[in-house]
């Protein structure tokens, strides 16, 4: 998954990594226009890239997705979700195959990578080991390394992640993971029942969003879970704004 990526070349390189590894689903999210135009026509995975999906936002694109990873360094930022070491990626997308869930790797804009925003919608981070020197890779390159990695460990033992704050992940006997478009759902409700319980004031709304987009990613809560804490929120709500109504 390409987030605002600039470079046709970049993208054809990134849709031909995906080919050589046996990927075939790529979404694009809020490319500029003329390269991606330019994308589309490219040699070396032409029918990867014309059926590749279009979407405006990264929130739409990971909907579906129970496990969202993030890609870049570690240079500019200070993540707020678990570092997964490269090496480590596989065993991790292995067991979320295993439990019935779906993997969305995300990879930002040539410019700036992922925003902080972008992040938001990340499970994790997966970090590729690069010199301090120069730790910033071109987004065909990173790619072909990280699909690589997840190829050529694909079959290899799994072990538990070493390091960076704990990615707990249900086992499949507690229930289907929860995708994540229904924990932004779950998200924006607990915002507006915050809202109508005065909980904050307005201007720390987009705060609020963020903070509870990485909360609900770090409990990891299953479809169940989450369906009854969309039923708990939504008669919590519906109390604020009918106090007069009587109980039952």
């Amino acid at each position: 998954m390409l987030v605002s990526p600039r470079n046709p070349l970049n993208i054809g390189a990134v849709a031909r990594a995906m080919a050589n590894f046996g990927l075939c689903r790529l979404r694009v999210v809020a490319p500029y226009a003329p390269p991606w135009r330019s994308a589309r026509s490219a040699v070396g995975a032409p029918q990867l890239l014309e059926k590749a999906l279009e979407t405006s936002n990264l929130g739409e694109a990971v909907a579906a997705c129970t496990l969202v990873v993030g890609t870049g360094d570690l240079t500019y930022r200070k993540p707020e979700q678990a570092i997964v070491p490269l090496p480590e990626l596989a065993a991790l997308v292995g067991r979320e195959l295993e439990r019935g869930g779906r993997i969305a790797l995300v990879f930002g804009s040539e410019k700036h990578g992922l925003t902080r925003d972008d992040l938001s919608h990340c499970h994790c981070l997966a970090v590729i080991p690069t010199s301090p020197d120069q730790p910033s890779m071109n987004l065909g390159q990173a790619a072909a390394v990280c699909l690589y990695e997840l190829a050529a460990r694909a079959n290899s033992q799994d072990s538990p992640l070493p390091g960076g704050k704990p990615l707990r992940r249900q086992p499949a006997a507690d229930g289907p993971p929860c995708d994540s478009g229904h924990l932004d759902i779950l998200a924006g409700l607990i915002e507006e029942t915050m809202l109508g319980a005065g909980y904050s004031p307005r201007g720390m709304q987009p705060a609020n969003r963020y903070d509870l987009r990485l909360f609900l990613r770090r409990m990891a809560p299953n479809a169940e879970d989450t369906r009854r804490m969309l039923g708990l929120f939504r008669r919590v709500l519906w109390r604020l704004q009918h106090p007069q109504a009587p109980r039952r």
